[in-house]
């Protein structure tokens, strides 16, 4: 599909020229921000989590979780009709913010999405081995379906190794290929989950009063069960991010500024109704009250039987595959624009886009490596990789909130919505009220996730494991923050200027 004189020019006025192959639709926009959060990969990996600490009535962090990022997801989709650029959150930020925050911005949020493709792909651990038990190459079968023993946490990453250099692979073919396969991948998941939600409604044992019970979860713990329901919640924080990846891709979707603010917003519906009753079924057709501790695979299985539940664990898998495939995307693009402005070591050539399949090479394959890498120090240390998994979430909402935070500050100084906004998607009068809440929102829940608890961060681990949320987190910063003062800082200053469609912050 040639590109359009408008899309062409508008990149253009941004100060770049277009490289990337502009062949992706309205569905193609869609389906990369939907198989991101992907309800079947990440319901299935933490439903266990959230209900075994709040009981059915964890389901009620889903509609909160949803709420908090949907207003965070009205920003960004104020910010994506506005700049339709490569790497979303690097470059809103670079327009709204100093330019030390939009260096963090798409340092944190490119650590975080390197750690989220060998974590999404772990998750095929919790799944293809109940669908049978010849892809548990290591261990038997008391490490089926589960990555928390050590022969299961050996044979994930066996697993996962093969998922990475698929996506690699793929990535590297082109972001054609990589589009028709997340978009079947996703229409199966949507097919999949809708149908799912319907068996699982034919075998319901009890009512939606279900989601009232506590399993008296709160018992003996600081705050009762707010102090239960607020861990429970970390599961629905963990699946719920990455919506953004329409934005990310902006320079390879016609006409991205109708499209990718519709896509933003349609993912995080379409997620929030297809997962809301999936847990809802899910709990209603359980065997007993304890029965969700199992996780989501187990309740299928039991509800629907062997052949009909692995009908559904392979949805899954589809599900965990195009999820994998759609997360490495978006790193690469974070990783190729930031180069494209200098803002990484050997930019030039890592921003160089490949003449046959016009997509950024050297990313795909730097951000598949140190994928490896990171799975593999999860057969030496297991605790390590659980603590990265969840600090990489933390990374994410961080991220986010150097695009808000900023953007909350030009709205209170009347610079935002900007003369020059134009027809596109506009949140109006109503958008201070809605990003005032937004960060308010992402900061509670950056404190929910980071806080110390063995819970999380592991029973009787060293200090350094249970602050690992902190211990990390400042670690990037750190990192990130010598390289800017150490390289960038003067350099960039200049450089970064002619790219801003606003002054600084």
């Amino acid at each position: 599909m040639s590109v359009s004189k408008t899309d062409h020019d508008e990149l253009a006025g941004f100060g770049y020229k277009q490289e990337l192959d502009r062949s992706l639709g309205k569905f193609s926009s869609f389906a990369a921000g939907f198989s991101y959060i992907s309800i079947l990969t990440g319901v299935f990996q933490l439903f266990g989590f959230g209900f075994s600490f709040g009981g059915p009535a964890y389901w009620w962090t889903w509609p909160i979780v949803f709420v908090g990022q949907f207003l965070v997801a009205l920003c960004f989709a104020e910010m994506a009709g506005q700049f339709p650029l490569a790497g979303s959150v690097y470059q809103w930020s670079k327009q709204v913010a100093r330019p030390l925050t939009s260096w963090l911005a798409g340092w944190i949020i490119l650590i975080g999405a390197i750690v989220t493709v060998a974590a999404v792909a772990v998750a095929y651990q919790v799944i293809l081995p109940q669908i049978s038990d010849r892809f548990e190459f290591i261990g038997g079968a008391e490490d089926i379906g589960s990555y928390g023993t050590p022969d299961g946490a050996k044979n994930a990453v066996v697993l996962a190794l093969l998922l990475v250099v698929f996506t690699t692979v793929i990535n590297m073919i082109g972001v054609k290929v990589m589009a028709i396969i997340n978009n079947v991948g996703v229409a199966v998941e949507l097919i999949g989950a809708t149908l799912l939600v319907v068996f699982l409604a034919f075998h319901a044992k009890r009512g939606p009063g279900v989601i009232m019970e506590t399993n008296n979860t709160g018992d003996g713990r600081t705050w009762g069960y707010t102090g239960a329901f607020l861990l429970a919640g970390i599961a629905s924080a963990y699946i719920f991010y990455g919506f953004d990846t329409a934005g990310s891709l902006a320079e390879e979707t016609n006409n991205p500024r109708k499209h990718a603010p519709g896509a933003i917003l349609r993912a995080m519906v379409a997620a929030f109704v297809l997962g809301a009753l999936l847990i809802l079924f899910a709990m209603m057709a359980m065997k007993n009250l304890t029965q969700g501790n199992g996780g989501l695979p187990v309740i299928v299985k039991y509800a629907l039987g062997d052949g009909l539940g692995d009908v559904f664990l392979a949805c899954s898998a589809v599900a965990i595959t195009v999820c994998a495939l759609a997360v490495h995307t978006a790193g690469i693009r974070i990783m190729f624009t930031m180069a494209r402005d200098g803002r990484l070591p050997f930019g030039s050539k890592v921003a160089r886009v490949s003449g046959t399949s016009r997509t950024p090479i050297v990313p795909a394959l730097v951000i598949g490596v140190l994928a490896v890498i990171l799975l593999l120090i999860n057969i030496g240390n297991q605790q390590v990789f659980l603590v990265l998994t969840s600090v990489a979430i933390i990374l994410f909402y961080v991220a986010y909130l150097c695009v808000t935070g900023p953007l909350l500050l030009r709205r209170l100084r009347g610079e935002w919505p900007r003369k020059e906004h134009g027809p596109y998607f506009s949140l109006g009068r109503a958008g201070l009220v809605v990003n005032i809440v937004a960060v308010v929102y992402q900061t509670v829940v950056v404190v929910d996730l980071a806080w110390p608890r063995p819970d999380v961060y592991g029973h009787g681990q060293a200090w350094y494991f249970q602050y690992g949320a902190f211990v990390f987190l400042g670690f990037v910063v750190l990192v990130g923050g010598a390289y800017y003062f150490g390289s960038l800082h003067n350099k960039q200053s200049e450089v970064l200027a002619e790219h801003r469609a606003l002054p600084t912050g």
